[in-house]
């Protein structure tokens, strides 16, 4: 096992030092001001994994679980939340056990992502094909979910699902059985393996007949699968994904090396116009949204939250206002510009770039393809990441709490949300700072340049 994590790292690290090398080669422009051969094969690669039908529906399908993660967050909040005046108040009118009392929503909610994951991922990918009820493929998919979920048993002989299991341990296991028990279902659906019922029948009744034979040829491998890891020392499928899939990933995914190389992959593609942020999410959301529980049920047992690397460390500490952190840049815009051109534009962005939306930015300014902007917008959210990570390792900033708060909270706000502290605000206020010093003299070129640009326009106007 060692041996193939080793190999996974230096696979990312060689890939990695690839890209940075390509990145460079990107902005060599050419006399006719287009883009090298490498930029223009990029774009249409890039596309390609972007609408992949296997990572959009990870992205769609693990968008269903998101409002349970947002709802429970906020009964979270409000059983957790850090003013011990609030906490004392709540005990003397509820009693000692409220909290316990409002975590039972929490359960329904956290509890149940995996289940819900396995659900939405097969639904939208089945939904892809032509020809499938995607309805059946995701029964059949949730089916072999709970298939490979070993019972507890108490000692009168009552049976349950652990709920850890339909939570986030089960996260990965939801995201490769949706993939591939689908992809098992649309291909024996595309081979004809299905009963024909009457047209008559209603469609209900029809979609239901048809998935009997894949659906049953899928369960019953699914159980001999099963049966043969039980008398392996694995002793579960869930133990064989976790030691052979989970633990690499999530060693990787919740490191600081983890974080860097997947930031870096987020900025870059956004320079092509492509978003980057999809993309890197898709394959990533489900490491960090499992390490998010795992924090939000240390914090719910009063314990303090175990990982660093969370889908909020980089939704409210790296990506506040928007990808690349252009929300100094914004304000520099919009306050110091003396170009016109830059003024307009930063007034059109600083606002939504305060609700972490920089797409007028991106395209406006433009970042796109522009190689000046384009290493402040790389190296920013870079040193937020090493910032923030070691800020909050060292206990000088408060780990995320697991609270999944909505991506579009304003800066401050959603730095005290997501800690429950305000060391998470002041977190936020150092990396603006940060990045405001590394923008400033890039935003300086490219407003001398828009001036001159602005002067000679202005010049060739009076002349006609």
């Amino acid at each position: 096992m060692r041996w193939y994590i080793n190999y996974f790292v230096v696979l990312i690290v060689v890939e990695g030092v690839n890209q940075i090398y390509n990145f460079r080669e990107v902005f060599v422009m050419s006399d006719n001001n287009k883009t090298n051969s490498f930029a223009d094969k990029l774009m249409p690669i890039a596309g390609k994994v972007a609408s992949s039908r296997h990572l959009v529906a990870l992205r769609d399908g693990f968008a269903l679980v998101m409002p349970l993660i947002i709802i429970g967050s906020v009964f979270m909040i409000i059983s957790q939340f850090p003013i011990p005046a609030y906490l004392n108040f709540m005990t003397s009118l509820f009693g000692t056990d409220w909290q316990n009392t409002v975590g039972w929503a929490t359960n329904a909610t956290f509890s149940i992502i995996g289940m819900v994951a396995v659900i939405g991922i097969s639904y939208e990918l089945a939904k892809s094909y032509e020809g499938i009820d995607a309805l059946s493929a995701s029964m059949v998919s949730l089916g072999a979910f709970m298939l490979t979920i070993p019972l507890n048993v108490d000692k009168a002989g009552a049976t349950w699902v652990p709920l850890s299991q339909l939570g986030s341990l089960g996260l990965f296991e939801a995201l490769l059985i949706g993939l591939f028990v689908t992809d098992a279902f649309v291909w024996m659906i595309h081979k004809d393996w299905q009963f024909k019922m009457p047209d008559t029948v209603p469609p209900a009744v029809g979609h239901a007949f048809s998935s009997l034979i894949p659906g049953f040829i899928i369960i019953l491998g699914m159980w001999l699968l099963r049966l043969g890891v039980a008398f392996t020392s694995f002793k579960t499928i869930p133990n064989v994904i976790t030691v052979i899939v989970a633990q690499p990933l999530n060693a990787v995914g919740g490191s600081i090396f983890g974080a860097l190389v997947a930031e870096f992959f987020v900025v870059f593609l956004w320079l092509f116009g492509i978003h980057g942020s999809n993309i890197v999410g898709g394959i990533m959301a489900p490491i960090w949204l499992g390490k998010m529980t795992e924090n939000a049920d240390a914090v719910k047992a009063h314990k303090a939250a175990p990982n660093i690397v969370t889908q909020q460390f980089f939704d409210n500490f790296v990506h506040f206002g928007g990808a690349g952190e252009t929300l100094s840049l914004a304000l520099m815009m919009m306050f110091l510009a003396k170009s016109e051109n830059l003024s307009a534009i930063g007034k059109l962005a600083g606002v939504p770039g305060l609700f972490n939306i920089n797409e007028p930015i991106i395209f406006g300014f433009p970042i796109v393809l522009n190689p000046v902007i384009a290493i402040p917008f790389v190296l920013v959210p870079l040193i937020s990441v090493i910032t923030t990570y070691y800020a909050m390792k060292f206990g000088l900033v408060a780990k995320p709490l697991g609270v999944a708060v909505p991506w579009t909270t304003p800066p401050l706000i959603s730095g005290y949300l997501a800690t429950g502290k305000l060391s998470g605000a002041v977190i936020q206020l150092v990396n603006l700072a940060i990045g405001g010093l590394i923008y400033y003299p890039f935003f300086k070129i490219a407003d001398r340049e828009a001036l001159k640009q602005e002067a000679a326009k202005r010049a060739e106007m009076a002349k006609n």
